[in-house]
């Protein structure tokens, strides 16, 4: 009989693939050294023929018996090496679904990893009244696809809905490419909130900043984190008419959204995030320098320095700047631009808080100045917004833009091309799907449209390349990818542009003026990605591993090792991999001091604490050339880093045309989810005096404090 079909492990029968077979017994081979694919294939004819001799018209192979006849067909063939690695690549999957079906409740029909599937269980999944989950992987991504697949009948009735559904599915379900949190959580739902980032005006009186506090409140409910400047508040001690007293300041009404955040739950899944930001003209920028010097104080707030072109004028000429009362605009005093900026250079040091962002350069780049200046960004800073303006995030997958032909690794621009048209597309679709919880937010985000398509992946894209993250070829790799992304995500807006009109408020943009026909205001912003990095197995937005080897608390008084799977597979492949190894590299995270680990794979495998501030600076940079809003990346640096070494950091954003930075000084902070520590002495079979590096269940890579 010829094998058509084949019953899986939860007994659906599916279309029988001998490319399966072949590729499993390749990948085996490939771990042991081996490279011929043409033998591989021959393997797996043989596994076909004993199985179709085997049985008749009627009966059907499963899995497991598929999978013990290629054991039998490598050892009976002489390949006991390839024959071992398949048999324990087999072990660690049983292992894998068990841990997912039983610890999590969730049945992985897309083959994700552990992690995946933990933080799967925790925030996205639809759960029912008894918190049992009650759809899978593949089910949430239908789900999704579906109902932003809709929104094409809104602007043609004729539109293949079917059609563009299956696409925008397959290249979620391939994780090519993952929207944003609450379009995960919340597509399809009664919630229907979509979009992650906010920015909320406040202006300066009591209601107003009332009133900001209660959206705010309302935003984290529904999955978004919200971006605020408190620059038109007027500054502690002035005067307040209406009750004959004294301002408390900004950073006192900090305090309360603080607290507010604090007691609401993002959709009962995740934490509420902030981005505070002031002025460094301000009168009270010194209180807000200061705010997080304290332990615990405003521990849901990332706060940053709005710093203008004058400022940093000032500070390049050890010249004086004017500090400004909000109220009635009038000089309050003049001050050293060096001392204000040694204060926020060493208070980041100390703390990793503020981080800075040039708000002049931000607002040069604004696409709508007539609708007003941009005060604030986003929680993690890559998304400058106007007022009341959100905007929806999705990030594609570089490594999976990575294909080998003809025995080396390129990119595969056509398949590229593509993805990043079809996003544009979705996040297009996921405005008008999207349900926003002020009808003053729906206006401004129907009026400019704005849309984010970032990236992750990006340091696996450069292992896989072969390119050392801290090299030339890294920055011109990101400049490449970045503008390829840019100039496809334009043309496919043009598209749109031309089939459903321009965004309502283009006549009040910078496009008008240049002729150029967009259907969204912005298409471009790299996100930290955090969890969706997880869920999509690769490292984090754009930065550097964090570490090779590691351990992760994937439950409670559970501790596992975690290896970088492209590490091990190069270390596989050399022959020299081992768990001993793995867990000498898990001491640290990093490779670069361990013997016996070839120089060549010690370029490559870097971290982000092998590298010098400077070349993390300028990845940022490289990327934000091409990107239209901004670039989130942390500027990790070593618990002995200088305070001259973060100023040269501040500095150097500044002059490479960052549009923000944000440093973190490793234990800068009492609490960071990524740390050396004791392993767990009855899950891990380690020495109780050794040290590991240990990570939270959810880390990504990347920032520390912040959960994204």
């Amino acid at each position: 009989m010829t094998i058509k079909k084949i019953v899986k492990r939860d007994g659906r029968v599916v279309k029988f693939d001998k490319e399966k077979i072949a590729e499993a017994i390749f990948k085996a081979a490939k771990a042991v050294g081996g490279e011929n694919r043409e033998k591989a294939e021959k393997l797996a004819t043989q596994v076909i023929e004993i199985l179709e001799k085997k049985h008749d018209e009627k009966a059907i192979p499963n899995v497991e018996e598929v999978q013990d006849t290629v054991e039998k067909v490598l050892i009976e063939n002489g390949h006991a090496k390839t024959a071992k690695a398949y048999i324990l690549y087999r072990q660690e999957k049983a292992r894998i679904r068990e841990t997912k079906k039983i610890v999590y409740g969730v049945e992985d029909d897309l083959k994700l990893t552990v992690n995946a599937v933990k933080v799967l269980e925790r925030r996205y999944l639809l759960k029912n009244e008894n918190g049992q989950i009650i759809e899978t992987p593949k089910g949430m991504f239908k789900r999704v696809a579906k109902a932003i697949a809709k929104v094409d009948k809104k602007y043609n009735p004729n539109a293949d809905v079917k059609k563009v559904e299956e696409e925008f599915y397959q290249i979620m379900a391939s994780l090519e490419f993952i929207p944003n949190s609450p379009t995960l959580m919340n597509a399809g739902t009664k919630l229907g909130q979509l979009s992650a980032c906010f920015v909320l005006p406040i202006d300066d009186s009591i209601s107003s900043i009332f009133d900001a506090v209660k959206y705010a409140a309302l935003i984290h409910q529904s999955g978004g984190g919200t971006g605020f400047a408190f620059s038109r508040l007027r500054p502690k001690g002035d005067i307040v008419k209406s009750t004959a007293g004294v301002a408390s300041g900004p950073v006192s009404f900090m305090r309360v959204f603080d607290i507010a955040t604090d007691v609401i739950k993002q959709g009962g899944r995740r934490r509420g995030a902030n981005m505070g930001i002031l002025r460094v003209d301000h009168p009270d920028v010194i209180d807000f320098i200061m705010s997080k010097e304290t332990k615990n104080a405003l521990t849901n707030f990332n706060i940053s320095v709005a710093a203008t072109d004058k400022f940093m004028e000032a500070v390049e000429k050890n010249a004086k700047y004017e500090l400004i009362n909000p109220r009635n605009k009038k000089v309050v005093d003049k001050v050293s631009a060096k001392k204000i900026f040694d204060l926020i250079v060493t208070m980041a040091w100390k703390t990793g808080d503020p981080g800075m962002i040039f708000i002049d350069r931000i607002n040069r780049y604004n696409p709508t100045p007539a609708l007003g200046k941009i005060e604030s960004t986003n929680p993690c800073g890559e998304q400058p917004l106007l007022p009341y303006e959100a905007c929806n995030l999705g990030s594609i997958s570089l490594v999976k833009m990575v294909e080998e032909k003809d025995g080396k690794a390129k990119i595969n621009w056509e398949k590229l091309g593509r993805v990043v048209r079809t996003a544009i597309h979705f996040l297009d679709n996921v405005i008008d799907e999207s349900k926003f919880p002020l009808d003053k937010i729906t206006k401004m985000v129907h009026g400019n449209r704005k849309v984010g398509l970032g990236v992750m992946g990006f340091a696996d894209m450069l292992i896989a390349l072969n390119i050392p993250y801290n090299s030339e070829e890294a920055l011109k790799t990101a400049e490449k990818v970045m503008k390829f992304i840019r100039d496809e995500t334009r043309k496919e807006s043009e598209k749109l542009a031309r089939e459903r009109g321009v965004f309502p408020n283009y006549k009040k943009s910078v496009y008008a003026k240049k002729g150029i026909r967009l259907r969204n205001a912005t298409l471009t912003t790299i996100a930290p990605t955090g969890t969706i990095s997880i869920i999509g197995g690769v490292s984090s937005g754009i930065e550097p591993l964090f570490a090779i080897s590691f351990i992760r608390n994937v439950m409670d008084n559970t501790e596992l090792l975690e290896v970088n799977p492209l590490f091990e597979k190069v270390m596989r492949k050399r022959g020299i991999y081992s768990e001993e190894l793995m867990r000498l590299v898990a001491q640290t995270g990093s490779i670069q001091h361990i013997e016996g680990i070839p120089k060549d794979i010690k370029k490559i495998f870097v971290t982000a604490h092998d590298i010098a501030p400077e070349w993390h600076v300028k990845m940022q940079a490289a990327f934000q050339k091409y990107v239209d809003n901004a670039v989130s990346k942390t500027i990790n640096l070593k618990s002995d880093a200088s305070i001259e070494d973060v100023r040269k950091a501040y500095l150097l954003a500044y002059k490479l045309r960052c549009k923000g930075i944000t440093i973190y000084r490793d234990k800068s902070k009492d609490f960071q989810v990524l740390n050396i520590g004791s392993v767990n002495k009855p899950t891990v079979a380690y020495s109780e005096e050794k040290k590991y590096l240990k990570v939270d269940s959810t880390y990504a890579g990347g920032c520390k404090t912040c959960e994204t």
